[in-house]
């Protein structure tokens, strides 16, 4: 009887432990393939999507820039005559020549680039563009009545060159495309010279 125990229980230990239904599944060759093509899938999802945000990044953000740039261009044009000071006129000039190139530059860009025209800047982009220019005109107007412009106009420029710089670095700092990158660090680098001539303004000197 104890050879026969001892038979039965080598039979015990040799008999093939059966797997669940869990383990037969996550076993499984079809498991394993089909686990395969949902990270590729994902990957692809990821990798597409970073593609695509990078160009439509670009595309809306060059279109907001050239959007302050038309405004504040515009801007430049109505209040400079009205500026006393012969150095801050100067500047002015110089800074409506240096926007009005980066904004050249940058309509061809986007024309090449996205087949541009006016009628294709989202409205959104339209309305917060004009929001800020009826705010500048707003208190640049105020400025002149109670002559202050020098001053004001001098501080508000200083303050629409760094907006302006700030959004030429974030596209610099995203896009791929080389000429897109290009122009814009010119621009930048002209701003960058500019803006303490507006920033260190005093009607003393």
């Amino acid at each position: 009887m104890e050879g026969q125990d001892y038979l039965n229980q080598i039979s015990m230990q040799n008999r093939p432990v059966k797997k669940t239904g869990m383990s037969k599944i996550l076993s499984s060759k079809i498991f394993m393939v089909s686990m395969i093509g949902v990270v590729l899938l994902i990957l692809i999802i990821i990798v597409g999507s970073i593609l695509s945000g990078g160009k439509k990044g670009d595309k809306n953000l060059s279109y907001a820039l050239k959007a302050h740039l038309d405004n504040t261009e515009e801007v430049i044009q109505t209040y400079q005559p009205s500026v006393k000071s012969s150095d801050l006129r100067s500047s002015s000039a110089s800074l409506y020549s240096v926007l009005s190139n980066t904004n050249r530059e940058l309509t061809d860009y986007v024309t090449e680039k996205y087949d541009f025209k006016e009628k294709d800047l989202p409205e959104a982009t339209v309305s917060d563009a004009q929001l800020a220019r009826d705010d500048l005109e707003a208190d640049l107007f105020n400025a002149k009545i109670s002559g202050t412009l020098d001053r004001t106009y001098a501080l508000k420029m200083a303050y629409e060159i760094s907006l302006i710089m700030s959004e030429e670095a974030e596209i610099i700092n995203s896009t791929s495309n080389a000429d897109l990158g290009e122009l814009l660090t010119t621009s930048y680098n002209s701003l960058k010279n500019l803006y303490s001539k507006f920033d260190d303004f005093s009607e003393a000197n």
